[in-house]
Protein backbone atom coordinates (compact mmCIF):
# COMPACT_ATOMS: atom_id res chain seq x y z
CA UNK A 1 0.00 0.00 0.00
CA UNK A 2 1.17 3.22 -0.94
CA UNK A 3 1.81 6.29 1.58
CA UNK A 4 -1.16 8.22 -0.38
CA UNK A 5 -3.76 5.00 0.08
CA UNK A 6 -2.46 4.43 3.37
CA UNK A 7 -3.14 8.31 4.23
CA UNK A 8 -6.88 8.51 3.09
CA UNK A 9 -7.38 5.00 4.60
CA UNK A 10 -6.39 6.20 8.10
CA UNK A 11 -7.77 9.63 7.68
CA UNK A 12 -11.24 7.86 6.22
CA UNK A 13 -11.44 5.88 8.92
CA UNK A 14 -10.67 8.18 11.96
CA UNK A 15 -13.60 10.58 10.05
CA UNK A 16 -16.46 8.13 10.08
CA UNK A 17 -15.29 7.64 13.96
CA UNK A 18 -15.30 10.62 15.03
CA UNK A 19 -18.92 11.17 12.93
CA UNK A 20 -19.86 8.02 14.94
CA UNK A 21 -18.40 9.29 18.25
CA UNK A 22 -19.91 12.72 17.73
CA UNK A 23 -23.88 11.86 16.40
CA UNK A 24 -23.92 8.97 19.07
CA UNK A 25 -22.43 11.00 22.01
CA UNK A 26 -25.30 13.93 20.92
CA UNK A 27 -27.73 11.49 20.99
CA UNK A 28 -26.92 10.31 24.49
CA UNK A 29 -26.32 13.23 26.12
CA UNK A 30 -29.61 14.63 24.81
CA UNK A 31 -31.66 11.81 26.25
CA UNK A 32 -30.26 11.81 29.39
CA UNK A 33 -30.80 15.84 29.91
CA UNK A 34 -34.64 14.57 28.08
CA UNK A 35 -35.29 11.86 30.90
CA UNK A 36 -33.41 13.58 33.87
CA UNK A 37 -36.37 14.13 36.17
CA UNK A 38 -37.17 17.79 37.41
CA UNK A 39 -38.97 17.03 40.36
CA UNK A 40 -39.46 20.46 41.98
CA UNK A 41 -41.25 23.93 39.98
CA UNK A 42 -38.20 26.17 39.91
CA UNK A 43 -39.09 28.91 36.93
CA UNK A 44 -36.40 31.70 37.06
CA UNK A 45 -38.80 34.72 37.30
CA UNK A 46 -40.64 36.60 36.11
CA UNK A 47 -40.96 34.12 33.28
CA UNK A 48 -44.25 33.54 31.26
CA UNK A 49 -47.11 31.79 32.31
CA UNK A 50 -47.72 30.09 29.19
CA UNK A 51 -45.54 27.78 26.98
CA UNK A 52 -45.66 29.83 23.61
CA UNK A 53 -44.36 32.88 26.35
CA UNK A 54 -41.71 30.69 27.15
CA UNK A 55 -40.64 29.81 23.76
CA UNK A 56 -40.53 33.20 22.83
CA UNK A 57 -38.33 34.28 25.79
CA UNK A 58 -35.99 31.78 25.76
CA UNK A 59 -35.79 32.50 21.61
CA UNK A 60 -34.78 35.81 22.73
CA UNK A 61 -32.17 34.83 25.27
CA UNK A 62 -30.73 32.02 22.88
CA UNK A 63 -30.55 34.67 20.07
CA UNK A 64 -29.29 37.65 22.38
CA UNK A 65 -27.22 36.08 25.05
CA UNK A 66 -29.82 38.19 27.43
CA UNK A 67 -29.26 36.59 30.79
CA UNK A 68 -25.44 36.89 30.15
CA UNK A 69 -25.73 40.55 29.45
CA UNK A 70 -27.31 41.05 32.58
CA UNK A 71 -25.40 38.82 34.92
CA UNK A 72 -21.62 39.98 33.34
CA UNK A 73 -21.54 42.14 30.15
CA UNK A 74 -17.68 41.85 29.57
CA UNK A 75 -18.32 38.06 29.85
CA UNK A 76 -21.19 38.78 27.26
CA UNK A 77 -19.29 41.07 24.50
CA UNK A 78 -16.67 37.93 24.24
CA UNK A 79 -18.63 35.05 24.68
CA UNK A 80 -21.59 36.57 21.87
CA UNK A 81 -19.01 37.22 19.70
CA UNK A 82 -17.33 34.05 19.68
CA UNK A 83 -20.99 32.75 19.32
CA UNK A 84 -22.02 34.69 15.97
CA UNK A 85 -18.78 34.50 14.15
CA UNK A 86 -18.37 30.45 15.47
CA UNK A 87 -21.59 30.49 13.34
CA UNK A 88 -21.05 32.79 10.35
CA UNK A 89 -17.61 30.08 9.93
CA UNK A 90 -20.08 27.03 9.71
CA UNK A 91 -21.76 28.28 7.30
CA UNK A 92 -19.21 29.52 5.15
CA UNK A 93 -17.54 25.79 5.44
CA UNK A 94 -21.39 24.64 4.25
CA UNK A 95 -19.98 24.92 0.75
CA UNK A 96 -17.99 22.06 1.19
CA UNK A 97 -21.05 19.84 2.03
CA UNK A 98 -23.46 20.63 -0.46
CA UNK A 99 -23.82 20.36 -4.19
CA UNK A 100 -24.77 22.69 -5.15
CA UNK A 101 -24.72 25.23 -2.63
CA UNK A 102 -27.49 27.39 -1.46
CA UNK A 103 -27.59 30.69 -2.06
CA UNK A 104 -27.73 31.71 1.24
CA UNK A 105 -24.62 30.38 1.89
CA UNK A 106 -22.99 31.79 -1.13
CA UNK A 107 -24.33 35.49 -0.08
CA UNK A 108 -22.68 34.53 3.30
CA UNK A 109 -19.32 33.92 2.01
CA UNK A 110 -17.98 37.34 2.62
CA UNK A 111 -18.97 37.75 6.05
CA UNK A 112 -18.07 33.79 6.90
CA UNK A 113 -14.79 34.60 5.65
CA UNK A 114 -13.65 37.30 7.86
CA UNK A 115 -15.48 35.79 10.61
CA UNK A 116 -12.74 33.35 10.45
CA UNK A 117 -10.30 35.79 10.16
CA UNK A 118 -11.63 37.35 13.74
CA UNK A 119 -12.07 34.12 15.28
CA UNK A 120 -9.33 34.34 17.72
CA UNK A 121 -9.59 37.52 19.01
CA UNK A 122 -12.51 36.71 20.97
CA UNK A 123 -10.94 32.86 22.19
CA UNK A 124 -8.14 35.08 23.41
CA UNK A 125 -10.09 37.75 25.27
CA UNK A 126 -11.88 34.45 26.82
CA UNK A 127 -8.87 32.95 27.51
CA UNK A 128 -7.47 35.91 29.42
CA UNK A 129 -10.54 36.97 30.84
CA UNK A 130 -10.67 33.49 32.54
CA UNK A 131 -6.76 33.80 33.90
CA UNK A 132 -7.07 37.40 34.61
CA UNK A 133 -10.13 37.72 36.43
CA UNK A 134 -9.79 36.44 40.12
CA UNK A 135 -13.53 35.02 40.25
CA UNK A 136 -13.22 33.36 36.92
CA UNK A 137 -10.05 32.05 37.84
CA UNK A 138 -11.12 30.54 40.67
CA UNK A 139 -13.89 28.27 39.11
CA UNK A 140 -11.64 27.57 35.83
CA UNK A 141 -10.41 24.07 35.29
CA UNK A 142 -7.92 22.90 32.27
CA UNK A 143 -10.99 21.45 30.27
CA UNK A 144 -12.36 25.30 29.98
CA UNK A 145 -8.78 26.05 28.82
CA UNK A 146 -8.04 23.32 26.88
CA UNK A 147 -11.28 23.78 24.61
CA UNK A 148 -10.67 27.50 24.10
CA UNK A 149 -7.45 26.39 22.87
CA UNK A 150 -8.47 23.35 20.67
CA UNK A 151 -10.93 26.07 18.78
CA UNK A 152 -8.00 29.09 18.72
CA UNK A 153 -5.60 26.08 17.29
CA UNK A 154 -8.46 25.25 14.74
CA UNK A 155 -9.27 28.89 13.58
CA UNK A 156 -5.30 29.58 13.07
CA UNK A 157 -4.85 26.49 11.20
CA UNK A 158 -8.19 27.38 9.28
CA UNK A 159 -7.00 31.28 8.48
CA UNK A 160 -2.98 29.64 7.54
CA UNK A 161 -5.30 27.90 4.75
CA UNK A 162 -6.59 31.38 3.77
CA UNK A 163 -3.78 33.56 3.54
CA UNK A 164 -0.18 31.83 4.18
CA UNK A 165 -0.79 28.43 2.03
CA UNK A 166 -3.15 27.19 -0.08
CA UNK A 167 -4.74 24.13 -0.82
CA UNK A 168 -7.06 22.54 -3.55
CA UNK A 169 -10.15 23.55 -2.36
CA UNK A 170 -11.96 21.06 -5.24
CA UNK A 171 -9.64 18.14 -4.12
CA UNK A 172 -10.84 19.01 -0.54
CA UNK A 173 -14.80 19.37 -1.54
CA UNK A 174 -14.25 16.18 -3.28
CA UNK A 175 -13.14 14.33 -0.15
CA UNK A 176 -15.52 15.67 1.79
CA UNK A 177 -18.61 14.74 -0.22
CA UNK A 178 -16.73 11.53 -1.07
CA UNK A 179 -17.65 10.87 2.72
CA UNK A 180 -21.14 12.02 2.93
CA UNK A 181 -22.02 10.20 0.19
CA UNK A 182 -19.94 7.13 1.41
CA UNK A 183 -17.81 6.95 -1.93
CA UNK A 184 -15.03 7.72 -0.29
CA UNK A 185 -11.41 9.51 -2.25
CA UNK A 186 -7.94 9.50 -1.65
CA UNK A 187 -7.87 12.94 1.46
CA UNK A 188 -5.52 16.10 -0.17
CA UNK A 189 -2.05 15.56 1.35
CA UNK A 190 -1.79 19.33 1.86
CA UNK A 191 0.24 19.68 5.49
CA UNK A 192 -1.72 22.35 6.15
CA UNK A 193 -5.18 21.03 5.45
CA UNK A 194 -3.86 17.72 7.18
CA UNK A 195 -3.74 19.49 10.52
CA UNK A 196 -6.86 21.90 10.32
CA UNK A 197 -8.79 18.14 9.07
CA UNK A 198 -7.14 16.89 12.18
CA UNK A 199 -8.01 18.83 14.75
CA UNK A 200 -11.74 19.45 13.38
CA UNK A 201 -12.12 15.60 14.15
CA UNK A 202 -10.66 15.87 17.64
CA UNK A 203 -13.33 18.92 18.07
CA UNK A 204 -15.84 16.88 17.29
CA UNK A 205 -14.82 14.04 18.80
CA UNK A 206 -14.47 16.10 22.20
CA UNK A 207 -17.65 18.19 21.92
CA UNK A 208 -20.36 15.50 23.34
CA UNK A 209 -18.68 15.34 26.40
CA UNK A 210 -17.66 18.57 27.05
CA UNK A 211 -19.16 21.84 28.13
CA UNK A 212 -19.76 22.25 24.77
CA UNK A 213 -22.39 20.48 25.43
CA UNK A 214 -24.37 23.49 26.80
CA UNK A 215 -25.65 24.17 22.97
CA UNK A 216 -28.09 21.41 23.77
CA UNK A 217 -28.30 21.02 27.46
CA UNK A 218 -29.94 24.94 27.47
CA UNK A 219 -32.65 23.45 25.91
CA UNK A 220 -33.54 20.98 28.97
CA UNK A 221 -33.19 23.31 31.88
CA UNK A 222 -35.67 23.69 34.16
CA UNK A 223 -35.04 27.06 35.61
CA UNK A 224 -35.54 28.16 31.47
CA UNK A 225 -37.99 25.72 29.94
CA UNK A 226 -40.88 25.36 32.85
CA UNK A 227 -44.13 27.30 32.85
CA UNK A 228 -44.07 29.62 35.86
CA UNK A 229 -47.92 28.61 36.81
CA UNK A 230 -47.60 26.79 40.30
CA UNK A 231 -50.88 28.37 41.09
CA UNK A 232 -53.09 26.98 38.15
CA UNK A 233 -51.41 23.84 37.59
CA UNK A 234 -50.08 21.37 40.48
CA UNK A 235 -46.70 20.04 39.68
CA UNK A 236 -46.66 16.40 40.31
CA UNK A 237 -43.52 14.27 39.93
CA UNK A 238 -44.35 11.27 37.62
CA UNK A 239 -43.24 8.41 40.92
CA UNK A 240 -45.29 10.06 43.11
CA UNK A 241 -48.50 9.50 40.86
CA UNK A 242 -47.84 6.08 40.74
Amino acid sequence: MGNLAFVSAFYITLSYAAAAIFIGGLLYKIHGYAVTPSPLKIPTTPQPTTAGGVFVKNAINISTFSNLYKGNRWTWIGGYALHVIFLLVLIRHLRYFLEPILGVVVALQFFGMWAGILLPLPLIYLMVRRAAVDRAAYISSFADYFVLILILLTGLSGISLKILVHADIVAIKQFILGLMLFRPVDIPTHPAFLVHFTLVLILAVYFPFSKLMHAGGVFFSPTMEQVDNPREKKNVNSWAAD
